[in-house]
């Protein structure tokens, strides 16, 4: 397997040093040779020594090139009789860089070649077997001393490379195995849902359909009641069930915003409770998880109103579009929640909803009585027509 790194600036430097390094070595060596009927070192003996190792600065990029190069330049060398210099010298850096790149057949192959048809031409030529089979054997052994090093560098990088890479795997494989619980929970959780709430609700929707069809002319007063049950009670349920839905799929549900206010506050009106509403500074269009919260925080506000706030209560709900972000207030004055300051699910789940948006949450006692609400959420975008005008 072949072993890629990014190239940097400094690469092309160090590889031009190897090759003037390997160069000046060869050079001595040609320099301090004793060979005798060798052929004098003359100016096209270092010229050659140039030439051999002039291919090195290709030895990363271009190791096989490199190497074929270098042993050619070597062979010219040899035949043109100058005095012998070992031949691992040149190419030990070559026969490295070869392997390292995953090409072991390529130096394998030339160092046998190479040094087969050394030891044959210096065996036949001086006639001295055991002198070239020692130093032949010696070469030769130094030559795959550097490949069997080069492989072990080589095998280790490529462990390390298939290590990091089944690590990744492996936490891919918990993301996913992680994200299917994730979703069998959802598929439980709304599965539990609508077999307690739904049923619940669908029953509620009915009775109060019953109801309104059996008053008579005495109960009249109870009829706008019974309708806003009614009616809340099929919106809650459509409601639910496209969250329900959303959960199963985990799709987004459609989030409701402010321009479900107007419904919002005549459903709390016909339950009894006046509710006095005041928008002020230049309406805009909030982005969809603010407008979403903000319909959120009133409908659960009023909602607890209903709940805790007894009888004979009023509610004020200010709106005010300013700083570029929407400040909402929602003040009563009836009894105040049993839980107090700190609140039940309900203020907590606004309180979190607000705090996810960036803004900031107080929910408690009235400075004359009754509970206070007051939300600022940010992020307000382009003006809009006044939609204040829609809600009675």
């Amino acid at each position: 397997m072949k072993i890629l790194r990014p190239v940097t600036w400094r690469d092309p430097l160090l590889d031009a040093g190897v090759a003037a390094a390997v160069g000046v070595v060869a050079a001595i060596m040609i320099h301090e040779s004793d060979e005798q009927h060798a052929r004098p070192a003359d100016a096209g003996a270092y010229l050659v020594c140039v030439l051999m190792a002039l291919p090195l600065v290709l030895h990363r990029r271009r190791p096989v090139a490199a190497l074929l190069l270098s042993s050619a330049g070597l062979f010219v060398y040899y035949s043109l009789g100058y005095p012998g210099i070992p031949p691992t010298a040149l190419l030990a850096v070559p026969f490295f860089s070869t392997v390292y790149a995953g090409r072991p057949r390529w130096a394998v192959g030339v160092c046998a070649g190479y040094f087969t048809c050394g030891f044959a031409i210096v065996s036949l030529k001086h006639s001295q077997l055991l002198e070239a089979l020692a130093l032949f054997l010696t070469h030769t052994a130094l030559a795959v001393t550097v490949m069997l090093l080069a492989e072990v560098l080589r095998s280790r990088r490529a462990l390390a490379a298939e290590t990091r890479e089944r690590l990744r795997l492996a936490a891919e494989e918990r993301e996913a195995e992680a994200a299917r619980r994730v979703a069998e929970d959802r598929v439980r959780i709304a599965r539990e849902l609508h077999d307690i709430v739904a049923h619940s609700m669908a029953t509620i929707t009915v009775q109060a359909g019953s109801a309104l069809h059996v008053l008579g002319e005495e109960d009249e007063g109870a009829r706008p009641a019974l309708a806003a049950i009614r009616e809340t009670s099929k919106q809650a349920l459509r409601e639910m069930r496209a969250t329900l839905g959303a959960l199963r799929t985990g799709a987004g549900a459609d989030a409701h915003g402010l321009d479900r206010l107007p419904v919002l506050l005549e459903a709390v009106r016909a339950a009894g409770v006046p509710v006095e509403l005041s928008v002020t500074g230049a309406v805009t269009d909030l982005d969809q998880p603010t407008d979403h919260a903000a319909y959120r925080i009133l409908q659960e506000s009023l909602t607890n109103v209903l709940r805790h706030a007894g009888t004979d209560v009023r509610v004020r709900v200010r709106m005010s579009y300013a700083g570029g972000g929407l400040e909402l207030e929602i003040v009563d004055d009836g009894d105040g929640p049993s839980a107090g300051p700190g609140g039940g699910h309900g203020v907590n789940g606004m309180r979190e909803r607000v705090h996810a948006l960036g803004g900031t949450f107080t929910a408690g006692p009235g400075t004359s009585g009754g509970f206070r609400v007051a939300a600022s959420l940010p992020a307000a975008r382009a003006p809009l027509a006044d939609v204040a005008g829609g809600v009675p």
